[in-house]
């Protein structure tokens, strides 16, 4: 009978196992280690994109540009300007690597460099521009991967010089004014400049002579600062102050009361554009008269960023012929079953005439928007040039569309009711780069000699 005799820890099934597991951990340990060696060591540089040519540098120059690594992550992006033996960084940024598996700095920089060249010891004249991205990776002697750019830029520290040949003197809110003025040099951006805001200025026809339009808001206090400005390609700003006195306009203030045959036959109409609304019929018309109201007056400013270089109307604007109703600027306190529900105010003039009555350009100009618009019902908006815009509310039928250039006196629709309107009128108003101001001017061929002829013939 033979005898087998089997040793404490001898199996040879426990010995397979245990050479396996250590087999696959080594083998773990390995392709982790090639993993780190594939991030830290890959040879891919980053990707750096700038979005603008950059040819002058000299003011204050925003320079956006695109730098990424998806692998190993940012390490530097470094700026530095050189002319000859003389150099300035004018950037250096670092990241810190937060995790090894991740990119450490953001995949989109954007950066406003403002330039000393006194303080950088970079004269007039040509030099050069390097941009230096460089990732985590170890390679480049423990460096990183790095993409550089190098552009050829000239150097220029001199401001166009601004000449202010007519100024608006007096201010009023929702009034238009006018300024004109030259540049000794071809502009990159130009116009007037009402403290933060700037209204964009535009050819006269004349050698380096430029017209800006501009206004202040109904509402508007005294600005701080007013004045035509000019950049040239290089960020340099020359100005020439605007020396005005503000004159306050006196209140208007009309009431309207809401009844429920109002409600009952305005809301349905505003359901088949706004299904959001709910509520009341007056929870539904407060939303209308409030937030449509803002939606709407954002998509006419956006209507109005936009304007043709050259002035395409020519003397007075002409008025609808009818009986004058609200007025510009008139400050509106709405009642309901006797109580104060609302407080708007009314940025045109309301002429009324016979039920649906012809509707006619007031000037020259192209039609920039022809569709229906929450309050204003069946809108048309003309841009005229350089700012200017007239909008033509509450029509019936609209009979232009958008693209077209009409003449003064052309037939663009027909009054009617739509929108907020009670009653069938046209809502007319005027406006200076998305700002609403009084059509009154407009319509008065004196003010036109006054205000902007005389002012283009001054120069």
């Amino acid at each position: 009978m033979a005898t087998h005799i089997r040793l404490r820890g001898s199996s040879p099934r426990k010995g397979g196992f245990f050479k396996m597991f250590t087999a696959a951990l080594a083998a773990a340990a390995i392709l982790a280690a090639l993993f780190v060696a594939y991030l830290l060591f890959e040879f891919e540089r980053p990707t750096l994109v700038l979005e603008k040519e950059i040819k002058y540098l000299g003011g204050t120059i925003e320079l956006p540009l695109h730098a990424a690594d998806s692998k190993s992550g940012i390490r530097s992006l470094t700026i530095t300007l050189t002319q000859g033996e003389n150099g300035a960084v004018l950037m250096e940024r670092h990241f810190q690597r937060s995790a090894w598996f991740k990119p450490a700095g953001p995949p989109t920089l954007k950066e406003k460099v403002v330039i000393d060249a006194q303080k950088a010891g970079i004269r007039q004249g040509e030099a050069e521009l390097t941009i230096t991205v460089r990732d985590f990776s170890l390679n480049g002697l423990f460096k990183g991967n790095a993409t550089v750019q190098r552009i050829a830029v000239i150097m220029d520290t001199v401001a166009p010089r601004v000449t202010l040949l007519h100024g608006q003197r007096v201010l009023q809110p929702g009034s238009a004014a006018v300024a004109v003025y030259t540049v000794s040099e071809t502009p990159q951006r130009h116009g007037v400049m009402v403290d933060q805001r700037l209204f964009p200025g535009f050819p006269t026809g004349k050698k380096d002579t430029y017209i800006a339009y501009f206004a202040l808001p109904w509402n508007a206090g005294p600005p701080e600062r007013v004045r035509a400005v000019a950049f040239d390609e290089a960020g340099n700003e020359g100005a020439a102050a605007i020396v005005t006195s503000y004159k306050k306009v006196p209140e208007k203030h009309d009431t309207i009361t809401i009844s429920d045959q109002f409600l009952a036959q305005k809301m349905p109409e505003f359901e088949q554009y706004y299904p959001e609304m709910r509520g009341t019929l007056l929870e539904k018309y407060l939303y209308i008269n409030n937030q449509v109201r803002i939606s709407n007056a954002q998509t006419i400013a956006e209507v109005c960023a936009t304007t043709d270089s050259s002035q395409l109307w020519s003397d007075r604007f002409l008025r609808m012929p009818g009986a004058g109703r609200a007025g510009f600027a008139d400050q509106r306190t709405y009642l309901y079953n006797g109580q104060a529900v609302d407080n708007q105010t009314h940025l045109g003039v309301d002429i009324a005439s016979t039920a649906r009555a012809e509707i006619r350009a007031a000037n020259r100009g192209k039609v920039v928007f022809a569709q229906y618009l929450g309050i204003y019902g069946n809108v048309v908006i003309i841009d005229h040039g350089q700012g200017v815009a007239s909008l033509y509310s509450h029509l019936s039928s609209i009979e232009t569309s958008a693209g077209t250039l009409v003449e003064k006196d052309q037939p663009i629709g027909r009054s009617g009711t739509s929108g907020m309107a009670g009653g069938d009128h046209l809502h007319f108003s005027m406006l200076i780069h998305g700002i609403f101001v009084t059509p009154i001017e407009w319509w008065d061929q004196n003010w036109i000699n006054v205000t902007i002829k005389s002012a283009l013939n001054a120069s």
